[in-house]
This record gives structure tokens, C-alpha cells and sequence, in this order.
């Protein structure tokens, strides 16, 4: 049997992953099983189990992947030489949420309630993903605002901080099924 290349193992640890967060999002965490995931990814369960030795190593990798997404989309902002502002920032963020991988999202923040990795993970990518609007919002407020570098990082930490709150409050409504925005219903 010919070995794969790196490249077609990473394409097909995404094809495991996707169909994992397809799952995820309809069943939930706990009730996805692996015979699920293998009917979705269309995979033997070999397949699998060559990239992930069990549903728990998938899920910390679903969640690593979920929130990496959000991390790069921050970071392009950050990059931008028109950095958007908080309200314009926090709209663009909102519009991007994917119901499904909110769903797989809101489920991997309980998780971290209760299992060590998936907490570490979680951790880190919300530590990650404040310090990105934290830049995205001293570039903004540096290069539109024309405040001073200094002033500007201390002043966009609260900003951050309240557009982090804002985002994740949404990303719960838009894993509810509620209309972002709004109440929940």
C-alpha cells in the first residue's frame, strides 16, 4: 500500500475533522460517536483511527481548528491598513459566525469545564484571540483615531475586552439558533 505524503495526511485529517464538526454541530459532542463520524467522512474506520487514536484527540483538534479560524480572521484585521473600528470590527466577526461551528464552539467551551486539554486549548485561543482584537483595536486606535502608541494599548484593552465579551455572547446566540442581535428564544 503506498504511504501518503504529508500533504494528502493533512487533507485528510480536515476531511476527518469537517465531517467530525458536521456531526458535532447536529449531535453534540457527547452523542457523536465514531461510527458517525465515519458514515459522514465517507472514511474506514482505519482511516481514522491512522490520524486520531480516539473521539477525544478529535475533539481537541475540532476545537483547536474552530477557534483558529476566528484567530485568523483577527489577525487580518490587525494587519490591515485601514484597521476597522470596535463596533465595525465586532459586526464583521458577527457576520462571519457559522451557526453550526458556533454550535461545535459553545460545546468545546463546556468541555472545558471538565476536561484538562480541551480547557488548555480553549484558554489559550481566548488568550490568543483578545490579544488580536487587542491589536486590531490599537491599530485602529493608532491609525485612524492618530492616538500615541503608548495611550492607544492602554486604552484598547478595555475596548478588547468588551468586544470579546460581545462576540462570544453572540456566537452563544447564533448556537441557540437566536437571531444575533436580539433576545434569545
Amino acid at each position: 500500500m503506498p504511504r501518503l505524503t504529508d500533504a494528502r495526511k493533512e487533507l485528510r485529517r480536515a476531511q476527518i475533522a469537517e465531517a467530525a464538526v458536521r456531526c458535532f454541530g447536529r449531535h453534540g459532542l457527547k452523542r457523536t460517536s465514531i461510527a458517525d463520524i465515519i458514515a459522514e467522512s465517507g472514511l474506514s474506520a482505519g482511516s481514522i483511527y491512522a490520524h486520531y487514536r480516539n473521539k477525544a484527540e478529535l475533539v481537541q483538534e475540532v476545537a483547536r481548528e474552530v477557534l483558529a479560524e476566528r484567530a485568523k480572521v483577527l489577525g487580518e484585521h490587525a494587519a490591515s491598513d485601514t484597521p476597522p473600528a470596535p463596533d465595525e470590527l465586532l459586526a464583521r466577526l458577527v457576520a462571519a459566525i457559522d451557526p453550526a461551528k458556533a454550535r461545535v464552539g459553545v460545546q468545546t467551551w463546556g468541555e472545558a469545564t471538565t476536561d484538562p486539554a480541551v480547557h488548555d486549548i480553549v484558554v489559550d485561543m481566548t488568550c490568543r484571540m483578545r490579544a488580536m482584537l487587542h491589536d486590531c483595536v490599537t491599530a485602529w486606535l493608532v491609525k485612524v483615531e492618530r492616538h500615541e502608541p503608548a495611550e492607544a494599548r492602554e486604552r484598547a484593552t478595555p475596548i478588547a475586552h468588551r468586544v470579546m465579551a460581545l462576540y462570544q455572547a453572540e456566537l452563544l446566540y447564533a448556537a441557540l439558533g437566536s437571531t444575533t442581535g436580539g433576545t434569545a428564544s
